[in-house]
């Protein structure tokens, strides 16, 4: 499988409390900053590579295979390095990057069992037994655009959605991050859905080594 280069996340270290500095959020384009960064040959992070992207897929497998998971929907496949790992009948990988779908539909070319679109197409799609969102709130900076991905997140599925990002309110020098209690919007905003699981990352932030750690933990939802 033909990699991008490298490039880090940033970490917690560089955060500030929410409302400090908030002008950068509203100076910031995250849907342009994607395009370009895959433009660019850079890959989706440090968390789909090594340590981090093996434990995600223990968990992720596991859960697919106990709760007997038929479908899967990811709303941001990025470059499809964590799904190297994965272990899903059925898959259908989301982005806004034609540059990142392209690369997934190399990959996986002869894999029948995967398929990749574009967002502007998600409506189009039935609704999957389950729906991933991996590493990627804490991207969405803009509220508008975290607001209709919340909503398209779990307008995807018809069972199960699972969450894997941090969940504090913080905003970060890094311009591409932003931190978000998410947890307290849905249980306000999509009241069908109940929180039923939450597991800490068994590798917790440490800054000293930001790439083989992360801020991030599973939040598993299930529709009432």
């Amino acid at each position: 499988m033909v990699r991008f280069q490298k490039a880090s996340e940033a970490n917690g270290k560089a955060c500030l409390e929410d409302g400090v500095e908030g002008v950068m959020s509203l100076q910031f384009d995250s849907t342009d900053y994607w395009r370009r960064r895959y433009k660019r040959n850079w890959d989706s992070g440090a968390g789909s590579y090594g340590q981090l992207a093996k434990y995600k897929a223990n968990f992720l497998n596991n859960f697919v295979r106990i709760n007997k998971v038929s479908s899967v929907i990811e709303l941001g496949c990025g470059d499809g390095a964590q799904l190297d790992l994965a272990e899903y009948p059925q898959y259908v990988g989301v982005d806004i990057s034609p540059v990142a779908l392209d690369m997934c539909r190399s990959s996986f070319f002869d894999d029948m069992t995967k398929c990749f679109i574009s967002y502007n197409l998600l409506k189009s799609m039935p609704r999957q037994d389950l729906s991933l969102s991996l590493d990627v709130i804490f991207h969405l900076v803009e509220d508008g655009v975290f607001e209709r991905y919340m909503a398209d997140l779990f307008a995807s599925s018809n069972k199960f959605v699972i969450v894997y990002s941090s969940n504090r309110d913080e905003i970060c020098s890094a311009p591409h991050v932003r931190h978000r209690n998410f947890t307290p919007w849905i249980e306000h905003n999509l009241t069908e859905w109940s929180l039923i699981g939450y597991e800490p990352n068994v590798y917790p932030e440490n800054p000293e080594s930001p790439d083989q750690t992360s801020f991030a933990d599973f939040f598993i939802y299930k529709k009432r």
